[in-house]
């Protein structure tokens, strides 16, 4: 079974298909999560209380830990790995311990002033919802320390390419949440949501340990703050930690507005992103993850055009796979909503609020996907100031638009800015990445786009046209008549896209009608020019 787990992926697509895969099964159990808390909560004060109470202990774990793991510790230990297999195993314990030491000094802190900090971050809650949020944010300062320490793993696992176990951990994650809002809250109340995360980021770690040990690893309390690769890991994570801070600031300014609109609004605004980010999740970031070990390997090994035929590869399949779910999300938002989030206190008003929310989220779905994946180029290049660049001016086009629009449109007006910020920010790091390597093959990522277009148009029609007779057939007061006519729309809509991008030959779907004919998880090259851009 370590075995299994412990395998290497070969290939950018193949690994894509397994994160991807387990993306969508970890999507699911989160769509279970938000309807387990849109039945119990609804969108009021406790949803309210519990999605902030997580913007603090995420600013943490964002600055001192995803920073080092994108932007340094992957490339450094891969280089090291090639060169002496002990050094790597010597820098990884000193990020273990000196991470985990920080972590422990940094939450113990912010968990003592944690009442002075929250009205700062939702200064519209009432009393008694700040102290609910105060005592969860307290709970929750113990899951930045496990995932600071499940990341590392995770970092070693991606560059070993065992990213089938790495796969799981998410899912493992939403599995400690929803125990937490299912077993733990009817015996601890309101704080048993807190035990929920600090459980799934118990599990996250857990689930890592035999593949990570099975490679080698052996612990050693090292804190060696002068190696020359622990000091290069931490300066190449320094723009990319003040790019997160950033992003992270700008999750807080947009609990901040929301905690001045209407009671509930909070929960909108996560419930409609949580929703928004499953396509994220399953083709932005599977693809940004799967390419990087790669990218960073042939810019290592001075293979700059493969490198850019890898990059506009990736760019194509991205979209080819995220704008089709845009379409769906745009058309079926509130057929969407209703079925994952309509239940118990979660009633209709809160639904058409945040179908809204969730459309204006999609529009800027292509961009979300890409920005990671363009992140990750420069990351490869040994540039993690530009990404950051872009995030601050995305970021400023966020907050600038949301302060304005929010006392005009409400949560849905945050849901504008975001996309607007989004789509800049791509914009900037397309720009820039042009600038530095000359080229991204844009023409034959407008050609594709140019095929895709016809059979989203096609698919777009039909999609409406099938989802309005359907509603007189089905009862649209119920569960299942819902489902159902979304479900047909949706299915009918998708198999036109795809049966339209088979008869134009768009590369991306000959690849997966090649893909289907071989062994699940075979994972081996994939035939054509495609053959190229994913081998390795």
């Amino acid at each position: 079974m370590i075995q299994l787990f412990s395998s290497k992926t070969k290939s950018i697509t193949g690994a894509a298909i397994i994160l991807g895969s387990a993306s969508f099964i970890s999507r699911i159990i989160g769509v279970v999560r938000d309807r387990v808390f849109a039945h119990q909560f609804g969108a009021g004060e406790m949803l309210d209380a519990y999605y902030a109470a997580f913007r603090i202990p995420d600013l943490v774990y964002n600055l001192l830990v995803v920073g080092a793991l994108s932007a340094g510790f992957i490339p450094v230990f891969m280089e090291l790995l090639v060169k002496n297999k002990k050094d790597a195993w010597r820098v990884t314990n000193s990020i273990i311990n000196i991470l985990g030491l920080c972590l422990v000094i940094i939450c113990g802190i912010l968990a003592i002033f944690t009442p002075q900090l929250m009205p700062l971050v939702v200064p519209g809650f009432n009393e008694g919802t700040m102290g609910i949020t105060v005592l969860l944010t307290r709970v929750m300062f113990l899951s930045p320390i496990l995932l600071g320490l499940s990341s590392v793993v995770s970092g070693v696992l991606q560059s070993f390419k065992s990213f089938l176990i790495y796969a799981f951990t998410p899912i493992m994650y939403n599995v400690g949440i929803i125990i937490g809002a299912t077993v733990f809250v009817p015996y601890f109340g309101i704080v048993g949501l807190a035990y929920g995360v600090v459980l799934g980021a118990t599990l996250h770690l857990a689930v890592q340990l035999p593949t990570f040990f099975s490679h080698g690893f052996k612990y050693k309390a090292l804190l060696e703050i002068k190696n020359k690769s622990v000091r290069k890991i931490f300066l190449l994570m320094i723009p990319r930690t003040l790019g997160l801070a950033t992003v992270q600031l700008n999750l807080i300014a947009m609990t901040l507005f929301a905690s001045l609109l209407a009671t509930g609004s909070i929960a909108v605004f996560n419930f409609a992103n949580n929703l928004q980010y499953f396509p994220i999740g399953i083709v932005g970031i599977s693809f940004a993850v799967a390419a990087f070990p790669t990218f960073a390997q042939l810019i290592a090994q001075g293979q700059t055009e493969k490198f850019i035929r890898h990059l506009s590869t990736t760019i194509r399949q991205i979209l080819f796979f995220i704008l089709p779910l845009t379409i769906i999300f745009l058309l079926l938002r509130a057929q969407i909503v209703r079925v994952v989030l309509g239940s118990g206190q979660f009633d209709w008003n809160a639904t058409i609020l945040t179908s809204d929310t969730l459309a204006l989220f999609s529009v800027s779905l292509f961009a979300q996907a890409l920005i990671p994946l363009f992140a990750r180029a420069f990351y490869a290049l040994q540039d993690t100031w530009t990404p950051f660049v872009a995030g601050i001016v995305g970021s400023i086009i966020n907050i600038i638009l949301a302060w304005y629009l929010k006392d005009i449109f409400g949560v849905t007006g945050l849901a504008i800015s975001f996309s607007a910020g989004a789509i800049i920010q791509l914009a900037v790091l397309w720009l820039l990445l042009r600038l530095k390597i000359r080229t991204i093959h844009e023409l034959s990522i407008l050609l594709g786009l140019f095929k895709i277009s016809i059979a989203l148009i096609i698919m777009a029609l039909l999609t409406q046209w099938i989802k309005t007779p359907l509603a007189s057939f089905v009862d649209m007061t119920r569960f299942w008549g819902i489902l159902t006519q979304g479900a047909i729309a949706g299915s009918v809509g998708l198999l036109v896209y795809g049966t339209i991008c088979y008869l134009l030959k768009v590369e991306e779907m000959m690849v997966i009608a090649k893909s289907m004919r071989r062994k699940w998880l075979k994972l081996a090259y994939i035939q054509g020019e495609i053959n190229d851009a994913d081998e390795l």
